[in-house]
């Protein structure tokens, strides 16, 4: 992963299409092992995750060009890989495991991201039905030592539907249900980042079996 690394350093100085293409070559061999690596993860992860199905890697890996029809900032290429291994696909509602290479800000994790309305009521009312099996998956030591807390990204009262005063609102007014735990650049060059990031996941798997399972029990009106 070290020329992975590498290769993104250098586009974030060099973020133009004509420096791209004469570097198109090392665009391709990163992408290529950012391939590789989200297939040996798809085969890892379903040792232990049933729902996920045998993927495509090209599937699960983002795009890395920039859409900047409505952005202010017109740099052409994202400075960073991402792949999102999720039963329904990268783009679907519904859970999945994430891997972020960038230089200095890698991750790994999962969950499900801002999803639509429909899916995280689902999930609120999941945690209302079944508070001790959430917070037991949370508060787990082992899942717990990778993953401290959710993703700080929540309303400021209460969701529409909920009570104010519930016992659980601290975890209905997140709008995402994601988790996340940092890779550091020297762990991604020397090889061990991918028995470290599958161990993460699969500390995850719990957690995004009951987001699924609320998705699938809890039909919303």
């Amino acid at each position: 992963m070290e020329k992975v690394l590498q290769f993104l350093r250098d586009l974030t100085e060099n973020n133009t299409r004509d420096w791209f293409e004469a570097n198109r070559d090392r665009y391709t061999e990163s992408r290529d092992k950012m391939l590789f690596v989200t297939e040996v993860l798809i085969n890892e992860i379903r040792k232990f995750d049933p729902e996920i199905p045998a993927l495509n890697p090209k599937d699960c890996l983002f795009r890395i060009f920039r859409d900047v029809r409505f952005s202010a900032d017109k740099r052409p290429y994202k400075t960073n890989f991402g792949s999102f291994i999720s039963a329904r696909g990268r783009k679907s509602d519904y859970p999945g495991y994430y891997l972020h290479v960038e230089p200095g800000q890698s991750f790994v994790g999962g969950g499900m991201y801002m999803p639509g309305a429909d899916a995280l009521k689902s999930i609120r009312k999941s945690i209302i039905q079944f508070p001790e099996e959430f917070t037991g998956i949370m508060n787990e030591q082992g899942f717990k030592t990778i993953y401290p807390e959710l993703y700080d990204h929540q309303l400021k009262t209460a969701p529409k539907g909920f009570p104010k005063d519930h016992e659980y609102i601290h975890l209905l007014r997140y709008k995402s249900y994601v988790y996340a735990t940092t890779i550091e650049d020297r762990i991604l060059e020397n090889g061990s980042f991918l028995e470290k990031t599958i161990e993460a996941y699969r500390k995850l798997y719990p957690f995004n079996a009951f987001l699924s399972d609320a998705l699938k029990d809890n039909k919303t009106d």
